[in-house]
C-alpha cells in the first residue's frame, strides 16, 4: 500500500491531499513568461511570492528546458539558482531544483534544496548516488530522449503509451530502491510532451490512475504544456483554462503534486475542486462578502 507521506531531507509532506509545486524559472529565456523576469532580484521576488501564495514546494530551475534554447553550463545554472534557493530556505520553504546536472544538484542541495527534479529521468548514475547519499527526494520523469531533444513519433509506443510508462517506472524504481532511494522519497512524472505527441500525452493522462499501483506520489506537470496549446491554439500565458481542465482530470486519476506557474489561481482552483469533491468541509454559515459579490458599476448611480 502506498504511504501518504512524502519524505525528503528532513521535510515531511502529506500527499493524501493535493500539493502545489510553484515553478520559478531563474532564466532570461523561459518559454512560459517570455523573459519577463531577467534579474536575480526578480527571480527571488517571484519565488517568495509563490511560497506566500500557497505553494507547498517551490521548484527553481536555471536552464530553459525547451529545445530551441542553447544549453548552459553548471556554473551558470548554479549562479542563477543558489541565491533564489537561499532566499526560500531562509523563509523555511521546501525547495526543489530542476536540473539534470549532478554538479548543479549538489550546489542546490548544499544551499538547502530538498528535492531534485531531473528531466533526463535520472540517467546519470552520479545523480542517483548524490540523491541517495543526501537523502534527497527525487522526481522521476519519463522520457526516452536526452534533455533538449524533441521527438514526435506516432509509432513510438506500439503497445500503448501507458503500458510503456508502467514498464519504464517499474524498472527505474527498482534501480533507485537498489541504490538506496525508497519510494517514499520518489515522485513519478509521466512526462507530458517529453518524447510524446499531443495524442500520446493525452493517452497517458487518460490512464494516469494505472500509475497509482506503483506506490509513489504522482506529479501533474501539465502547466502551459504544448499539448494544451495544440488543443486550444493558445500561447503559453493564455493556457490557464486548459491547465485547469487537465489538473481536474489528473486529480481525479490520482495526481497529487501540481506543478504550476500560476500558484495563486491554482489555490483558488483547488479550493473549489476540493469543496465539490468532498475533500474539504464547507461551513454551514459560509456567505459571500458584499464587497466581492458584484463588480462595481462603471455607470454613476445618479446617471439618467
Amino acid at each position: 500500500m502506498s504511504s501518504s507521506i512524502l519524505k525528503a531531507r528532513g521535510i515531511v509532506l502529506d500527499k493524501s491531499r493535493p500539493l502545489i509545486v510553484g515553478v520559478v524559472n531563474a532564466t532570461p529565456d523561459s518559454f512560459s513568461d517570455g523573459g519577463r523576469r531577467r534579474t536575480p532580484s526578480q527571480w527571488i521576488d517571484h519565488a517568495l511570492a509563490c511560497y506566500e501564495a500557497g505553494a507547498a514546494i517551490v521548484e527553481v530551475g536555471g536552464e530553459s528546458n525547451v529545445s530551441n534554447r542553447p544549453p548552459v553550463t553548471a556554473e551558470v545554472e548554479i549562479e542563477r539558482i543558489v541565491p533564489v534557493i537561499e532566499a526560500l530556505v531562509a523563509r523555511d520553504a521546501p525547495v526543489a531544483v530542476d536540473t539534470h546536472k549532478p554538479e548543479t544538484a549538489a550546489a542546490a542541495l548544499a544551499a538547502g534544496a530538498s528535492i531534485v527534479n531531473d528531466i533526463s529521468g535520472l540517467r546519470d548514475p552520479r545523480m542517483i548516488e548524490l540523491c541517495a547519499a543526501s537523502k534527497a527526494g527525487v522526481v522521476l520523469l519519463h522520457t526516452v530522449t536526452p534533455p533538449k531533444t524533441p521527438l514526435w513519433d506516432d509509432e513510438l509506443y506500439p503497445n500503448g503509451v501507458i503500458d510503456h510508462l508502467i514498464d519504464f517506472f517499474e524498472r527505474r524504481l527498482a534501480e533507485l530502491e537498489a541504490a538506496g532511494i525508497p519510494r517514499e522519497r520518489i515522485v513519478i512524472d509521466p512526462g507530458p510532451d517529453f518524447a510524446k505527441t499531443p495524442k500520446q500525452t493525452i493517452a497517458a493522462l487518460r490512464e494516469l490512475d494505472r500509475l497509482s499501483t506503483l506506490g509513489c506520489a504522482i506529479m501533474l506537470a501539465i502547466s502551459r504544456k504544448d499539448f494544451i496549446g495544440a488543443l486550444t491554439g493558445r500561447k503559453p500565458r493564455d493556457r490557464a483554462a486548459g491547465n485547469f481542465a487537465a489538473l481536474a482530470s489528473g486529480l481525479g486519476r490520482g495526481g497529487r503534486l501540481l506543478r504550476v506557474h500560476d500558484v495563486e489561481a491554482t489555490v483558488d482552483f483547488l479550493q473549489v475542486w476540493e469543496a465539490l469533491e468532498g475533500e474539504a468541509d464547507v461551513p454551514v454559515g459560509l456567505r459571500i462578502p458584499e464587497e466581492i459579490r458584484r463588480e462595481q458599476s462603471l455607470q454613476s448611480p445618479d446617471a439618467a
